[in-house]
């Protein structure tokens, strides 16, 4: 069990976060939203401890997470793997090094910087690209690919510390539908095949309720709403998100990440293990 307890979060004279309370059962897949300034990142922040609470406390398997310091720390955010929007892989290093630097947490940082892996390491980081369908770009360097590409880089590089838990903070905020497509069923796929618990900050309301088990909303920085995507209704949409001037509630086609998969062409392209064959492990 993953639980925050009257979590808060202070810039300032700013509430950022207000006295959060959540409990998160192994496994689940929860999707996180609000507007923009609604606390969502500063949550996943805190979580992973790269913000500390004002007050409250987090814990995980018995583990006050939020007093961890040193080395204890360290294996929280390995065991807390984050995905952000941005990406943050280092462009000059080619995509296959981005991947095992997800291992950082766990060895020598002289041996990750200067890019000594073993080939046990090599294997499971071409393996993970082959999971997300771009083991064909292991060589290139990470700056040269599409903002699809770099996010399933950056999950296979969340894969490879070996997590309890993926946040992710609105990790298809940049792509386009097709490209969302297939971050959205990778993260799915990782909760449901090796029951990590996943919780990701989203900003389109169907994305959360065709993915998500639950759904945290959250305004102002407390949590509005907690429940199943079905029980997510007009009247809670707008306890989310608010009105406009006129006092109508927001209309949820204006968020849409929803794509015409009628095109053969374009189912295979949805899927994340379309692509060229594996890459040849030889030699690795």
């Amino acid at each position: 069990m993953f639980e925050l307890k009257n979590v808060s979060r202070r810039f300032g004279n700013k509430l950022a976060v207000d006295s959060v309370t959540l409990d998160i059962p192994q496994g689940q897949m929860v999707g996180v939203i609000g507007r923009s300034g609604a606390g969502k990142s500063t949550l996943l922040r805190m979580i992973n401890r790269l913000a500390d609470p004002s007050s409250g406390s987090i814990h995980f398997a018995g583990t006050e997470v939020s007093k961890l310091r040193g080395r204890a720390l360290r294996s929280w955010q390995r065991d807390c793997a984050m995905i952000f929007q941005q990406f943050n892989l280092v462009p000059r290093l080619d995509v296959l090094t981005n991947v095992m630097l997800g291992r950082l947490n766990q060895r020598s940082t002289m041996l990750s910087l200067l890019a000594i892996f073993s080939r046990e390491e090599r294997i499971e980081a071409i393996a993970a690209l082959e999971r997300l369908g771009i083991e064909q770009t292991a060589l290139q360097m990470a700056g040269t690919l599409s903002g699809g590409q770099q996010q399933r880089v950056a999950i296979a590089r969340a894969l490879m510390q070996q997590p309890k838990m993926m946040l992710a903070d609105e990790p298809i905020a940049s792509l386009d539908p097709l490209n969302a497509k297939i971050v959205m069923d990778a993260l799915r796929d990782i909760n449901e095949r090796e029951g990590i618990t996943v919780i990701t900050n989203l900003h389109t309301l169907d994305t959360a309720r065709n993915y998500c088990e639950r759904i945290v909303g959250m305004a102002a920085g407390r949590v509005v709403f907690d429940g199943k995507p079905a029980e997510l209704t007009a009247e809670a949409v707008k306890e989310i998100y608010g009105t406009d001037k006129d006092g109508a509630g927001i209309d949820e086609t204006m968020t849409s990440t929803a794509i015409n998969l009628s095109d053969p062409s374009a189912q295979g392209a949805a899927s994340p293990s379309a692509g060229p064959q594996p890459l040849a492990l030889a030699g690795l």
